[in-house]
């Protein structure tokens, strides 16, 4: 298969790449940059050159591939509704580019916070809820799948961590706690995120690429819920650091995350496709002492 990958150079994009041609894919990449243009030609696929905002690159890259998998997203957070916004018209391009072609569309979004109880692949984030805003987008995603187009939503947890990760979550949390000399949790640290590995991540887009149903909502949860005070103990054990509540402003736009209990499963993922994550959980990557080299 022919598969257009947006976002191909980012975190989970240089993961997916490896991933689709070592299962005998092509990739066509989009590439924003000259540096992003080389590291996914590096990885041995073809480059498109564009962005997001470039819905006529877009269409292209859609109508030559088989199949489209979408990850690029803009995550500066102080600027996060236009990003929505943003990623709202390109998933509109790609979808309006395959419509009536049966060509599979995977997209990546969030899986939701549901107060009091483990979100599942049914479930949808309560209003205001930090994973509530990219979810119109997952919605017109999947109604696709009455226009001809095989869609799927791959909700992705709060951490998707591993080896080489540098700007997510985790590493926001590590850098805090170096700046502020404390190892913190908002509240009382019970609040809990879903996580996943990296690889087994990227393993769950190929195969909801493959296999999906159209209109398909999967959820990429190793972990199902990971207590932020303990992720918060094993940061300031590698950093020798004092652990402790903080204000939730510590911590900036991440505070609010923090301080939301949003654990999720995957039971049902797993049902559909066997796809069980096989490397190391949260605790134990983070343990093996990467994100403090």
């Amino acid at each position: 298969m022919r598969v257009f990958v947006t976002g191909a150079s980012g975190w989970i994009g240089s993961a997916l790449v490896p991933e689709l041609i070592g299962a005998g894919h092509q990739v066509l990449a989009l590439a924003r940059s000259d540096a992003s243009a080389a590291a996914v030609s590096a990885a041995g696929a073809e480059v498109l050159r564009g962005d997001l905002a470039d819905l006529d690159a877009l269409r292209a890259g859609a109508t030559d591939a088989d199949g489209v998998v979408h990850l690029a997203f803009g995550h500066d957070f102080a600027r996060f509704a236009a990003a929505i916004d943003t990623d709202g018209h390109a998933v509109e391009a790609i979808g309006a580019a395959l419509e009536g072609s049966g060509k599979p569309l995977v997209i990546a979004s969030g899986t939701p916070a549901v107060p009091g109880s483990v979100a599942s692949e049914h479930d949808q984030s309560a209003p205001g809820s930090p994973a509530a805003g990219r979810e119109a987008t997952a919605r017109v995603t999947v109604a696709l799948a009455d226009r001809g187009v095989r869609s799927c939503v791959v909700r992705l947890p709060r951490s998707v961590h591993g080896d080489g990760d540098r700007h997510g979550f985790i590493a926001r949390m590590i850098g805090i706690s170096r700046a502020g000399g404390v190892a913190g949790y908002v509240g009382d640290g019970t609040s809990r995120w879903p996580a996943v590995h990296v690889l087994d991540a990227a393993h769950l887009f190929r195969l909801a690429l493959e296999q999906a149903p159209a209109g398909s909502v999967l959820h990429a949860v190793g972990d199902e819920g990971v207590p932020i005070r303990e992720i918060a103990e094993v940061i300031g054990r590698h950093l020798n650091l004092p652990t402790g509540s903080v204000p939730a402003e510590d911590f900036a736009f991440l505070g609010r995350i923090l301080a939301v209990d949003q654990p999720a499963s995957s039971t049902l993922t797993r049902e559909l496709f066997g796809w069980r994550p096989t490397r190391p959980g949260l605790i134990e990557d983070l343990d093996k002492g990467h994100y403090f080299a």
